[in-house]
């Protein structure tokens, strides 16, 4: 027999940090996170119970087996599912407080709904996608954050004002990734949202790059990044 919760008791550790009338407005929120793999997935779990309104999950494709080891949201039983819709299905389990969709298409049919959002959350593998999530952004006017992995390192940015194009555009295929630096990564990535979302101060357009050095030392180094030409 499911058990009846309030908002007040679901979110009672958030609403004990920033009072209750920012834990309601982020109930006005509405985000969109692009990709539903290993990064989509974590970032699901951490703001899918953050008490934000609603969430949009876009991914074509269905899970595989050599996925699930850094795609925390599915089991073994979920290969051959889709991903967004499974990852929803997940979300709306945890939290009965969000209103959730899935949108099995790429990310260039995903534009063409004419949704409004708050905040994008790239949570995809490839940087042509992330060039055009950026586009998108710039056009609507949309802040966006940026996230990426391989091996042991991974890097974030906020983007508002700067550009996405002094990256190389190609599409570059990691050569490997461990589960936990997909989760690490995300986990900053949802930090930058959830604060933002909250309308707490959130340093932008600047490029946070994070890896392990030969001793095993966690550096994170820093970039300004430059303001993008607006014609």
């Amino acid at each position: 027999m499911q058990q009846t919760v309030t908002q007040e008791e679901y979110f009672n550790r958030q609403i004990q940090l920033w009072g209750s009338s920012v834990q309601q407005s982020l109930q006005k929120k509405k985000i969109a996170v692009i990709g539903a793999g290993g990064l989509g997935c974590s970032l699901a779990m951490a703001l899918g119970t953050s008490g934000i309104g609603e969430i949009h999950m876009v991914d074509f494709d269905t899970v595989s087996d050599h996925n699930i080891h850094r795609q925390i949201a599915f089991t073994l039983e979920d290969e051959g599912k889709n991903k967004a819709k499974t990852v929803v299905q997940l979300m709306k389990k945890k939290n009965p407080f969000l209103k959730s969709a899935a949108f099995e298409m790429d990310f260039e049919a995903f534009t063409t709904m004419g949704n409004e959002y708050d905040l994008i959350l790239d949570a995809t593998d490839n940087l042509p996608t992330r060039a055009q999530i950026d586009k998108f952004a710039k056009e609507t006017e949309t802040p966006w954050i940026y996230a990426s992995v391989e091996e042991f390192n991974g890097q974030v940015c906020f983007f508002e004002a700067s550009s996405f194009q002094v990256f190389n555009l190609s599409d570059h295929k990691p050569g490997g990734i461990t589960a936990p630096i997909v989760m690490h990564i995300a986990s900053l990535q949802a930090n930058l949202a959830l604060r933002y979302l909250a309308g707490l101060p959130v340093v932008k357009d600047k490029l946070y790059y994070l890896y392990f050095n030969g001793e095993g030392e966690l550096v994170t180094q820093k970039f300004e990044m430059p303001k993008a030409n607006i014609e």
